[in-house]
């Protein structure tokens, strides 16, 4: 019996909206804090990839407040969603014999939360989180370790929307790829797509 293929998943901008997240929660914290500063978090969040702990000591510098890390990885993974037209993706795609695991940079709190609240953990075969495997896209240990987690060789695809960790990612690891979304960079993906939605029509087709 044939092993079956794999389709890993970034998550954050890819399966969720994580940006439009952020800025819900930014709206949400302000408000609550009874700071003006959201303009000034998106400008400085850089998708994500500003280290929290530096972005919070240079908002409070600038505003007189902060969040704590702690309390942002608990508060802002609560306004994360998955639209229902993807966890329907995902769900054809293992009806149709794909193994399909979420390989996810981040936080084992705020990864594993966000992977509940948005129904994607109960969707997939297996989550793998860089914090809690110990290895980081574009490694490709991380996507051995997931195929593993997913009963799945390590053949088919990779679709986010970072060239450098999750095309490089998956291509490391010798999957094909698509890119999500308007981020330029290298290496290019073998499809470039603007919703993951337009993923899935590719990988089932």
């Amino acid at each position: 019996m044939a092993i079956p293929r794999l389709v890993c998943f970034d998550l954050d901008n890819t399966l969720i909206d994580r940006d439009a997240a952020f800025l819900a929660w930014a709206r949400w914290w302000c408000a609550a804090a009874g700071v003006d500063a959201v303009d000034w978090l998106v400008a400085h969040d850089n998708g994500g990839f500003t280290p929290r702990g530096e972005l919070f000591d240079r908002l409070k510098a600038e505003f007189g407040t902060a969040p704590s890390v702690h309390s942002y990885d608990r508060e802002h993974p609560l306004f994360t969603a998955a639209e229902d037209a993807v966890l329907e993706g995902v769900s054809d795609l293992r009806a149709a014999g794909w193994r399909v695991a979420v390989v996810t940079n981040g936080t084992i709190v705020q990864q594993s939360l966000k992977l509940e609240h948005t129904g994607i953990a109960a969707a997939v075969d297996f989550c793998c989180i860089s914090e809690a495997v110990g290895v980081r896209k574009p490694d490709a240990r991380i996507f051995a370790i997931a195929a593993e987690g997913a009963g799945a060789a390590l053949e088919g695809w990779m679709v986010g929307d970072h060239p450098a960790y999750d095309i490089a990612g998956g291509r490391n690891a010798g999957l094909r790829t698509i890119l999500v979304g308007d981020r330029s960079g290298e290496p290019a993906a073998e499809y470039s797509v603007q919703s993951v939605l337009d993923a899935f029509r590719i990988i089932a087709g």
